[in-house]
């Protein structure tokens, strides 16, 4: 063999070695790695389930919050009253401290009120417990700020409340709370004295029917329960009473209520024959509408001065209504 072949040979030889010794060292590499991976994981899985060992031992945990329910207890022409309650549960052993609660209401992402209460409470431990979170919004406020929203109109409204607590191991914690709903914002309703029609008619005791027209105009029904009112003829009161009333006027809707009445023409004086000889008399109504809404019940004022109403009498052979004059 020449020495050249030898040489060949022998170089072929090394590096066949060379290659070898890598692929052991690569492979020993991936060992080692796997062997490194694997004890991290190791001492990952440790630590979790320690924490966990612990948490459980300890009972630590940071609360939950839910709104549970939304209640309007009062509308009127003034303002809205909302009640917000809130279901918050504390799993841990010692009370949780409420540092301040804040909230916000708006509509179509413009502000309608915000405001923040102050050490509102404290959760006992493994326990829960409802907050009240009352808010008021004032009609005037959001009608001078926003003139596109209308009284009669009912809007939409988001809630957003943040509820701040101090928890142990975690410090303080802010619990963030949304609900979205629709509000109205009521219109006074338009009270109208149509007729009055006589029932009995002397100088003593005279009996008669008071046919009311009411005028609903809000975008949402109505539902009558009662009303208290005072009617004046002539300058004269006639009635001043509250009645226990059932009637359902619909949104932008009339409905008409007969009120039974009893008086003394003889009180009117000289007024009487004016209102005999002109088939009329001038009226005033004032009083309050206990009415029930969608959003719930509702207490509406009236006031209506200086009307003029026709002054009927009823036939009692055909149950029709004439003028005086028949």
């Amino acid at each position: 063999m020449s020495s050249s072949e030898e040489m060949e040979k022998q170089k072929e030889k090394e590096e066949t070695s060379v290659i070898e010794r890598g692929l052991k060292k690569d492979k020993k590499d991936e060992d080692e790695d796997e062997e490194k991976g694997g004890f991290i994981d190791k001492v990952k899985d440790f630590i979790q389930n320690i924490g966990e060992k612990i948490e459980e031992a300890i009972g630590f945990g940071k609360p939950t919050a839910d709104v549970s329910g939304i209640h309007i207890p009062s509308i009127n022409l003034k303002k809205l009253e909302i009640v917000v309650d809130v279901l918050i549960t504390n799993p841990n052993p010692v009370p949780i401290p409420l540092v301040d609660i804040d909230y916000l209401v708006e509509s179509n992402g413009r502000k309608l009120v915000s405001g923040l209460i102050p050490d509102a409470g404290t959760i006992h431990a493994h326990g829960s417990e409802t907050i009240k979170i009352p808010i008021t919004i004032i009609y005037d406020d959001i009608k001078d700020t926003y003139d596109d929203i209308k009284p009669g109109s009912i809007i939409p409204y988001k809630i957003k409340v943040g509820l701040i607590a101090d928890v142990p191991v975690f410090g303080k914690l802010t619990l963030p709370l949304e609900k979205e709903g629709e509000i109205p914002v009521p219109y006074k309703p338009d009270v109208d004295l149509d007729k009055v029609e006589f029932d009995s008619f002397s100088f003593e005791e005279t009996s008669a029917t008071l046919h009311m027209k009411l005028e609903n105009k809000n975008d949402f029904d109505l539902g009558l329960n009662a009303l208290e009112y005072e009617v004046w003829l002539s300058g004269v009161s006639i009635v001043n009473a509250k009645l226990s009333k059932s009637a359902k006027v619909e949104k932008n809707g009339i409905s008409y209520i007969q009120l039974p009445v009893s008086f003394r023409p003889k009180d009117f004086g000289s007024a009487l024959w004016d209102m005999i000889r002109g088939k009329g008399a001038g009226y005033a109504m004032k009083g309050n509408l206990d009415m029930d809404s969608p959003f719930g019940p509702m207490q509406l004022p009236f006031n209506k001065e200086g009307g003029s109403t026709r002054l009927k009498k009823k036939n009692k052979e055909e149950g029709d209504e004439d003028d005086d004059e028949d």
